[in-house]
């Protein structure tokens, strides 16, 4: 099993951030790299068990899963259930933590997978830093905007 982890401080307070990353379906909204999102079934994007599908600016299409989704804990998990990364048994979980000596906030990205292990270090480094740096750098420029 492969893990990609990162980690970044964004400087607003946690219920911010929040208020961005807590939508399952508002990927195009924060995220650099996404053209367009919808929830299957017209179901809502806050319950356990929907599926986001959506497409990548780059024109690849990903369906992903809720698993959990916690408003205590500013955390929501995922698994990939389509995707064009060739990886398998993918779980995500994005978790936020209040700094609260600075009033900003600690972001936590993790995904376990499975795929070949040609394939560990490209999928890793893709993972770990178009996907999940890149989309902490643009929520650090979406909460500075408010």
């Amino acid at each position: 099993m492969t893990t990609v982890y990162v980690s970044a401080v964004i400087p607003a307070p946690a219920s911010t951030v929040w208020g961005w990353v807590r939508d399952f379906n508002a990927l195009p909204r924060w995220t650099p790299f996404v053209a367009d999102s919808r929830i299957e079934q017209n179901l809502p994007s806050d319950k356990v068990g929907c599926i986001r599908n959506f497409v990548l600016k780059d024109g690849g299409r990903i369906r992903e899963q809720l698993l959990g989704l916690s408003d205590y804990e500013m955390s929501c998990t995922y698994s990939i259930i389509e995707s064009p990364m060739a990886v398998e048994n993918y779980i995500a979980k994005l978790s936020l933590t209040p700094i609260t000596d600075s009033n900003t906030t600690f972001a936590e990205w993790r995904a376990d997978f499975d795929c070949l292990p040609d394939r560990e270090a490209e999928l890793t480094q893709q993972i770990g830093l178009n996907v999940f740096k890149a989309a902490f750098d643009a929520l650090k420029l979406k909460v500075a905007e408010r």
